[in-house]
């Protein structure tokens, strides 16, 4: 059988207080675990990623670390940042985990920019138009 295709599902009517027969079937995970990318870049590419175990999810203090963790991924990676004085302009989404309290803080001690974001607007998601291009040309080139 098809794993995406579901076998017909009968239709029981009961009486109140009637138990109807148990003829469910758990649909199969097609996907398999899922693994949380979390990627930062620039104009020159990539600056600082972090791969989530499956079911981990961000929150505030995770953020922060990633932050801490950039930070000193720019430091390394692009010997400019220091000479323009450890200024960036960082673009994040409105999330809560990227504006709670600790978040803020540490964002004011870094002195980094944070560009206003619009509410959800996925015809202007900037990584659909860097990133997810380069990985696409990526990934179908290891598939050619």
């Amino acid at each position: 059988m098809d794993i995406l295709r579901q076998p017909k599902k009968k239709k029981y009517y009961a009486k109140p207080g009637q138990s109807l027969p148990s003829t469910s079937t758990l649909r199969p995970n097609v996907h398999g675990s899922k693994i949380m990318l979390c990627i930062w870049w620039d104009q020159k590419g990539l600056v600082y990623y972090e791969l989530l175990k499956p079911g981990d999810s961000i929150t505030g203090d995770r953020y922060r670390l990633q932050l801490i963790r950039l930070s000193r991924a720019l430091r390394e990676k692009r010997p400019e940042y220091e000479q323009r004085h450890n200024k960036v302009i960082l673009l994040h989404d409105n999330a809560r985990p990227y504006v709670t309290k600790v978040v803020k803080k540490y964002l004011e001690t870094l002195k980094w920019d944070v560009l206003p974001h619009p509410p959800y607007s996925p015809n202007i998601a900037p990584s659909d138009f860097w990133l997810f291009r380069r990985m696409q040309q990526a990934t179908s080139s290891l598939l050619s």
